[in-house]
Protein backbone atom coordinates (compact mmCIF):
# COMPACT_ATOMS: atom_id res chain seq x y z
CA UNK A 1 0.00 0.00 0.00
CA UNK A 2 1.29 3.44 -1.04
CA UNK A 3 1.67 5.68 1.76
CA UNK A 4 0.27 9.25 1.68
CA UNK A 5 2.86 11.72 0.97
CA UNK A 6 1.41 13.58 3.90
CA UNK A 7 2.62 10.83 6.07
CA UNK A 8 6.41 11.24 5.00
CA UNK A 9 6.63 15.19 4.91
CA UNK A 10 6.95 15.18 8.64
CA UNK A 11 10.23 12.88 8.80
CA UNK A 12 11.49 15.18 5.34
CA UNK A 13 10.84 18.12 7.73
CA UNK A 14 12.82 16.68 10.03
CA UNK A 15 15.65 15.74 8.31
CA UNK A 16 15.97 19.31 6.89
CA UNK A 17 15.87 20.83 10.24
CA UNK A 18 18.68 18.23 11.18
CA UNK A 19 20.54 19.21 8.24
CA UNK A 20 20.64 22.82 9.16
CA UNK A 21 22.16 22.48 12.18
CA UNK A 22 25.34 21.21 10.92
CA UNK A 23 28.04 23.16 12.36
CA UNK A 24 29.30 25.97 9.79
CA UNK A 25 26.99 24.96 6.98
CA UNK A 26 24.18 27.79 7.36
CA UNK A 27 24.82 31.24 9.14
CA UNK A 28 24.27 31.52 12.92
CA UNK A 29 20.49 31.65 13.33
CA UNK A 30 19.74 30.85 10.08
CA UNK A 31 17.88 27.47 10.92
CA UNK A 32 14.85 25.44 9.96
CA UNK A 33 13.96 25.28 13.31
CA UNK A 34 11.50 28.39 14.12
CA UNK A 35 9.76 26.72 11.02
CA UNK A 36 9.34 23.12 12.02
CA UNK A 37 8.33 23.96 14.99
CA UNK A 38 5.36 26.30 14.08
CA UNK A 39 4.33 24.08 11.09
CA UNK A 40 4.13 20.82 13.41
CA UNK A 41 2.28 22.59 15.67
CA UNK A 42 -0.24 24.25 12.83
CA UNK A 43 0.03 21.09 10.24
CA UNK A 44 1.03 18.07 12.02
CA UNK A 45 -2.51 16.57 14.47
CA UNK A 46 -2.19 14.10 17.10
CA UNK A 47 0.88 13.35 19.62
CA UNK A 48 3.35 13.37 16.06
CA UNK A 49 2.91 16.87 15.95
CA UNK A 50 5.13 17.30 19.45
CA UNK A 51 6.96 14.82 19.33
CA UNK A 52 8.61 14.56 16.13
CA UNK A 53 10.17 18.49 16.66
CA UNK A 54 10.56 17.54 20.04
CA UNK A 55 12.49 14.20 19.82
CA UNK A 56 14.50 16.01 16.92
CA UNK A 57 15.54 19.35 18.82
CA UNK A 58 16.88 17.09 21.89
CA UNK A 59 18.52 14.59 19.70
CA UNK A 60 20.16 17.80 18.05
CA UNK A 61 21.02 19.63 20.76
CA UNK A 62 22.52 17.00 22.66
CA UNK A 63 24.72 15.98 19.16
CA UNK A 64 25.94 19.69 19.25
CA UNK A 65 26.62 19.90 22.81
CA UNK A 66 29.09 16.96 22.35
CA UNK A 67 30.41 18.30 19.28
CA UNK A 68 31.43 21.66 20.64
CA UNK A 69 32.78 19.65 24.32
CA UNK A 70 34.82 17.50 22.12
CA UNK A 71 36.46 19.54 19.11
CA UNK A 72 35.91 22.83 20.77
CA UNK A 73 37.12 22.77 24.31
CA UNK A 74 33.62 24.45 25.28
CA UNK A 75 32.14 23.99 28.60
CA UNK A 76 28.56 23.21 27.29
CA UNK A 77 27.40 20.73 29.88
CA UNK A 78 27.67 23.58 32.90
CA UNK A 79 24.46 23.94 34.72
CA UNK A 80 24.20 27.77 33.20
CA UNK A 81 25.10 26.68 29.92
CA UNK A 82 21.67 24.33 30.18
CA UNK A 83 19.74 26.44 31.87
CA UNK A 84 19.88 28.95 29.12
CA UNK A 85 18.91 25.94 26.39
CA UNK A 86 16.05 24.93 28.12
CA UNK A 87 15.02 28.76 27.42
CA UNK A 88 15.14 27.86 23.74
CA UNK A 89 12.67 25.14 24.55
CA UNK A 90 10.39 28.12 26.10
CA UNK A 91 10.73 30.26 22.68
CA UNK A 92 9.36 26.73 20.57
CA UNK A 93 6.32 26.09 23.38
CA UNK A 94 5.38 29.40 22.31
CA UNK A 95 5.90 28.69 18.68
CA UNK A 96 4.28 25.68 18.73
CA UNK A 97 1.16 27.34 20.44
CA UNK A 98 0.72 29.53 17.87
CA UNK A 99 0.81 27.15 15.23
CA UNK A 100 -1.90 24.92 17.07
CA UNK A 101 -4.22 28.16 17.24
CA UNK A 102 -3.94 28.63 13.97
CA UNK A 103 -4.85 24.98 12.45
CA UNK A 104 -4.38 23.20 9.27
CA UNK A 105 -7.25 24.99 7.77
CA UNK A 106 -5.24 28.12 7.63
CA UNK A 107 -4.28 29.84 4.41
CA UNK A 108 -0.73 29.70 2.86
CA UNK A 109 0.11 33.49 3.97
CA UNK A 110 -1.53 32.94 6.93
CA UNK A 111 1.34 30.72 8.19
CA UNK A 112 3.91 32.77 6.65
CA UNK A 113 2.95 35.64 8.75
CA UNK A 114 2.40 33.39 11.82
CA UNK A 115 5.90 31.99 10.79
CA UNK A 116 7.62 35.43 10.83
CA UNK A 117 5.39 36.20 13.74
CA UNK A 118 6.64 33.45 15.88
CA UNK A 119 10.49 34.19 14.90
CA UNK A 120 10.20 37.37 16.80
CA UNK A 121 8.16 36.22 19.46
CA UNK A 122 11.37 33.29 19.93
CA UNK A 123 13.68 36.31 19.20
CA UNK A 124 12.19 38.02 22.02
CA UNK A 125 11.72 35.29 24.18
CA UNK A 126 15.45 33.93 24.10
CA UNK A 127 16.88 37.28 23.89
CA UNK A 128 15.08 38.18 27.30
CA UNK A 129 16.42 34.84 28.79
CA UNK A 130 19.85 35.74 27.74
CA UNK A 131 19.47 38.90 29.40
CA UNK A 132 17.70 37.59 32.95
CA UNK A 133 19.98 34.45 33.17
CA UNK A 134 22.77 35.91 31.76
CA UNK A 135 25.00 32.87 31.90
CA UNK A 136 28.12 34.05 29.88
CA UNK A 137 28.29 36.59 33.08
CA UNK A 138 28.37 39.90 30.65
CA UNK A 139 28.43 43.03 32.49
CA UNK A 140 26.91 44.81 29.64
CA UNK A 141 23.97 43.02 30.63
CA UNK A 142 22.55 44.56 33.65
CA UNK A 143 19.61 43.89 34.37
CA UNK A 144 17.95 47.07 33.72
CA UNK A 145 15.78 48.94 29.96
CA UNK A 146 19.12 49.58 29.06
CA UNK A 147 20.27 46.44 29.30
CA UNK A 148 17.56 44.65 27.94
CA UNK A 149 18.09 46.53 24.77
CA UNK A 150 21.73 45.77 24.46
CA UNK A 151 20.80 42.37 24.44
CA UNK A 152 18.34 42.91 21.57
CA UNK A 153 20.68 44.92 19.52
CA UNK A 154 23.84 45.02 20.59
CA UNK A 155 24.71 41.63 22.49
CA UNK A 156 27.96 40.72 23.99
CA UNK A 157 31.17 42.62 22.40
CA UNK A 158 33.35 40.65 20.11
CA UNK A 159 30.60 38.71 18.67
CA UNK A 160 27.99 39.50 15.99
CA UNK A 161 25.57 42.01 16.91
CA UNK A 162 22.33 40.39 18.19
CA UNK A 163 20.29 42.44 15.72
CA UNK A 164 22.17 40.43 12.87
CA UNK A 165 21.62 36.82 14.55
CA UNK A 166 17.37 38.29 14.39
CA UNK A 167 18.09 39.06 10.54
CA UNK A 168 18.56 35.52 10.35
CA UNK A 169 16.45 34.33 12.78
CA UNK A 170 13.58 36.38 10.36
CA UNK A 171 14.51 35.52 7.86
CA UNK A 172 15.03 31.76 7.65
CA UNK A 173 11.93 31.86 9.50
CA UNK A 174 9.69 32.76 6.56
CA UNK A 175 11.79 30.68 4.13
CA UNK A 176 11.50 27.60 5.93
CA UNK A 177 7.78 28.15 6.54
CA UNK A 178 7.11 29.19 3.32
CA UNK A 179 8.71 25.94 1.99
CA UNK A 180 7.37 23.77 4.86
CA UNK A 181 3.66 24.80 4.40
CA UNK A 182 3.97 25.17 0.65
CA UNK A 183 4.97 21.43 0.09
CA UNK A 184 2.40 20.70 2.76
CA UNK A 185 -0.71 22.18 0.63
CA UNK A 186 1.14 21.06 -2.25
CA UNK A 187 1.01 17.47 -0.96
CA UNK A 188 -2.75 17.59 -0.13
CA UNK A 189 -3.22 19.24 -4.06
CA UNK A 190 -1.64 15.87 -5.45
CA UNK A 191 -2.36 13.10 -3.02
CA UNK A 192 -5.44 11.07 -3.78
CA UNK A 193 -5.39 9.61 -0.32
CA UNK A 194 -5.02 12.81 1.38
CA UNK A 195 -8.44 13.75 -0.13
CA UNK A 196 -10.18 10.32 0.28
CA UNK A 197 -12.60 11.64 2.81
CA UNK A 198 -13.46 14.69 0.77
CA UNK A 199 -14.20 12.82 -2.22
CA UNK A 200 -16.21 10.01 -0.60
CA UNK A 201 -18.69 12.52 0.63
CA UNK A 202 -19.66 14.27 -2.55
CA UNK A 203 -20.20 10.91 -4.16
CA UNK A 204 -23.73 10.39 -4.86
CA UNK A 205 -25.71 7.97 -2.58
CA UNK A 206 -26.41 4.58 -4.22
CA UNK A 207 -30.13 3.73 -5.61
CA UNK A 208 -30.62 0.90 -3.34
CA UNK A 209 -30.10 2.78 -0.07
CA UNK A 210 -33.00 5.14 -1.56
CA UNK A 211 -35.40 2.82 -1.97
Amino acid sequence: MKLPIRSILPWVFAGVFALSRWPGLLPPNFSAAYALVFCAGALIPGRLGWAMPLGTLLVTDLALNVYYQVSGGWAVFTPSNLLFQATNYLGYAVLFGLGRALGPKARWLTLLGGGLLGSILFYLVTNTAAWLFNPFRNPEYVRNLAGWLIALTKGTGGFPQTWEFFRNTLLSGGLFTALFAGSWALAASESPADKGEEESAEEPEPEESKG
